[in-house]
């Protein structure tokens, strides 16, 4: 157990349990843009994220927001275009790979994946990366979830 997690359980608490994938669990990114797609939601950036992307593509930031952005309440995510694909989809892959925002750089490893065996499993449905490749151990996968967490 992390030693982040001992500070955060009160004195006599049980002892958390391990999470179901305590093992780890494989995933090897295809760049098949099927994460990327298809479906309504919100990649959301940051300051950060929007000068990485800007610079990467040779643009200002302002003429990045106006071009690959929206804003939306008070924060930005980027565009979609028809078919619910993110303005970065290129022929089947993102463009901006190796630029890709936090959100991005932690699929799969999101808490919509990993609430259950069951739920992984669909989404492994779809991506045709996961179950396959690198493994990734317990902790790597929570420090995963916790620098989505923090982008969001």
């Amino acid at each position: 157990m992390a030693t982040e997690e001992l500070i955060r359980r009160a004195p006599g608490e049980p002892e958390p349990r391990e999470p179901w994938y305590a093992a780890g669990l494989a995933f090897e990114c295809r760049r098949c843009g099927g994460c990327c797609g298809g479906f309504p939601g919100y990649v959301w950036i940051d300051r950060d994220e929007i000068a990485a992307l800007a610079s990467y593509l040779g643009l200002a930031p302002d003429a990045f927001l106006a071009t690959y952005a929206r804003r939306v309440g008070g924060r930005y995510t980027l565009r979609e275009v028809a078919g619910w694909n993110c303005v970065m989809l290129r022929d089947g892959a993102c463009s901006v790979y190796d630029a890709r925002p936090v959100q991005c750089r932690t699929f799969p490893f999101w808490d919509e994946h990993l609430g259950s065996p069951r739920d992984w499993a669909a989404a492994a449905r779809r991506c045709p990366g996961m179950n396959s490749g690198r493994l990734y151990s317990a902790d790597e996968i929570d420090q995963l979830r916790r620098a989505r967490a923090r982008a969001r």
